[in-house]
């Protein structure tokens, strides 16, 4: 190989690696940003890079962090809960001292929706970057409920952005687990569990079909404190004609408190499925 061609080759080499830095810079962003972004936006990010680097040869190392994008964002959604359907930041100032930006969010946690608008202070000093969020305001759909109504009012007013993203996370997660539970035990016993709200409510109903007026109302509330502490909190009411309450009057006042037992010592799910087992065996 000549000289100009080995020259060549080298300036080729140099500018593609120039390229290779400024594309990884770009992927730093996405991924340091992520958590403003719907899946879509990052999703659009992702393909729209990976096209400007068509037409060279892609360096393994790069197409390796782009799958890692592609997982980070698949295992944060999976883990979290969180899907963000949009975002916008505007600038409202900026001075040597800091920048104000306004944001506005809105996505969902399992099944309940959010929607987020605040303000963010980020200043800079000898290298350290501090910021404080202002004008929190929070709408969600599970407002109605007065504790959470309670919690959002308390979250506001303290300006804590990361407390709501934990305490829904965990308010969400306990909201698809009931869901869940209620699922799996209406589809495996039909003929005995009824949801008259729906999946999304918070209580079912238990019936033996040969025993009739009596029926067992497992009641599931989920609690969120003002300090964003979830605490989940089930009781069992029971529903017992007055023939059989005055044959069983002590079998039958002590139901509940068996149930309350059996959610002590072996969980929420053991419990019901050992409920549902000795209502099916009542003749």
């Amino acid at each position: 190989m000549d000289q100009s061609s080995f020259q060549a080759s080298e300036d080729e080499i140099q500018a593609l690696e120039e390229e290779i830095k400024l594309l990884t810079e770009e992927y730093k962003d996405v991924l340091q940003e992520s958590i403003f972004f719907s899946d879509e936006e990052i999703l659009e990010a992702i393909k729209s890079l990976q096209a400007e680097t068509q037409g060279h040869e892609s360096p393994s190392d790069l197409i390796a962090e782009l799958e890692s994008l592609e997982r980070d964002l698949s295992f944060l959604t999976a883990f979290t809960g969180f899907h963000f359907t949009s975002h916008s930041k505007k600038t409202v100032e900026k001075t040597e001292n800091g920048t104000v930006q306004k944001y506005r969010v809105s996505g969902k946690c399992y099944s309940l929706s959010f929607q987020l608008e605040f303000q963010l202070l980020e200043m800079q000093n000898n290298e350290k970057v501090s910021a404080v969020v202002s004008d929190l305001s929070i709408i969600m759909d599970s407002r109605e409920d007065s504790n959470v109504s309670k919690f959002v009012s308390s979250t506001e007013e303290r300006g804590a952005l990361l407390t709501f993203f934990r305490s829904l996370s965990s308010y969400a997660e306990w909201h698809e687990h009931r869901r869940r539970t209620f699922l799996h035990f209406k589809a495996k016993y039909p003929d005995m569990v009824s949801l008259p709200e729906g999946l999304l409510g918070d209580f079912m109903i238990l019936r033996n079909p040969k025993v009739s007026g009596f029926e067992l109302m497992i009641v599931w509330k989920i609690h969120l404190d003002e300090e964003g502490t979830t605490t989940p909190v089930l009781d069992l009411l029971p529903k017992i004609p007055e023939q059989v309450m005055e044959q069983r009057m002590t079998t039958a006042t002590s139901i509940p408190d068996g149930f309350r037992s059996l959610l002590r010592l072996f969980g929420i799910e053991a419990a019901i499925e050992n409920l549902l087992k000795v209502l099916g065996s009542e003749e």
